[in-house]
């Protein structure tokens, strides 16, 4: 089974993108972020056309989470619990088919600029997934955490990590608050395979940083011990960043064995 998280920056934008990547990559399971759209508009034509199944948790102009499926999903939960007042779409879980793997999408906030009510917003949202990710972890099933994290992990996930100390993505709070996230017993699964540097899966439009291989990598996925023992692979495809009028993200992928 072959899983990939896309930061799409709009459905409509990158429909020409997002279309080509299905069918030339072909995941079984795909979580968008950013698809900036209500579900009443999502133009799902072009998901469904091609066989799958699709939720989706929007708002207009922003944010936005999807998942898209080859197989059923059920048990499809909106929203991140522990905050009743907050409008904004970023997370969307569910079950897929009969394999037991609930999958969970997210699109964490920015928190620009920092300090400030952004960063404070961010802070609390990691620290909601964090009880979030506590309770699903209590059912010791197969479970993904893939989306957006908008989080510089380490100095090696930036090709100029100086750049980047005072940004929200970077701060020592960000890093610490998905420190306690992973440390409920979370791997990030492409450092289970790639360990080493250099490897990215954001480059900003502004400034040539796509051609400098100026990058940032912030979108992970992070996985159960009942999932990390079933994978096979994990991978960033560069190419589709490479393509006209693509989004300034680019897929990140796993292979589970299920």
């Amino acid at each position: 089974m072959k899983l990939a998280t896309f930061n799409i920056n709009g459905i409509k934008a990158r429909a020409e993108v997002l279309g080509r990547w299905l069918d030339e990559s072909a995941p079984d399971i795909a979580v968008l972020q950013e698809i900036k759209s209500v579900d009443a508009t999502f133009p799902r034509e072009i998901i469904e056309s091609r066989g799958y199944h699709l939720e989706t948790h929007g708002q207009k102009g922003f944010n936005g989470v999807a998942i898209l499926s080859k197989m059923p999903l059920h048990d499809v939960m909106r929203g991140l619990p522990g905050d009743d007042g907050d409008e904004q779409a970023r997370w969307i879980e569910a079950t897929v088919g009969d394999s037991g793997l609930r999958v969970c999408g997210l699109y964490l906030p920015n928190g620009n600029p920092a300090p400030g009510p952004k960063f404070d917003y961010k802070l609390a949202w990691m620290a909601r997934m964090e009880a979030r990710a506590r309770a699903l972890l209590a059912a010791e099933t197969p479970l993904v955490f893939a989306g957006d994290y908008n989080v510089i992990p380490q100095p090696a996930d930036a090709a100029r990590p100086e750049a980047w100390v005072e940004d929200a993505l970077f701060r020592p709070e960000s890093r610490a608050a998905l420190r306690r996230i992973e440390a409920l017993g979370l791997y990030d699964a492409l450092r289970l395979r790639h360990p080493e540097p250099g490897i990215y899966s954001f480059w900003d439009y502004q400034a040539g940083a796509w051609a400098r291989n100026d990058g940032i990598r912030i979108d992970h996925l992070l996985l159960s011990p009942q999932a990390a023992d079933r994978l096979t692979d994990a991978w960033v495809e560069t190419a589709p960043r490479a393509w006209e009028k693509p989004s300034d993200h680019t897929p990140v992928w796993i292979a589970l064995d299920l």
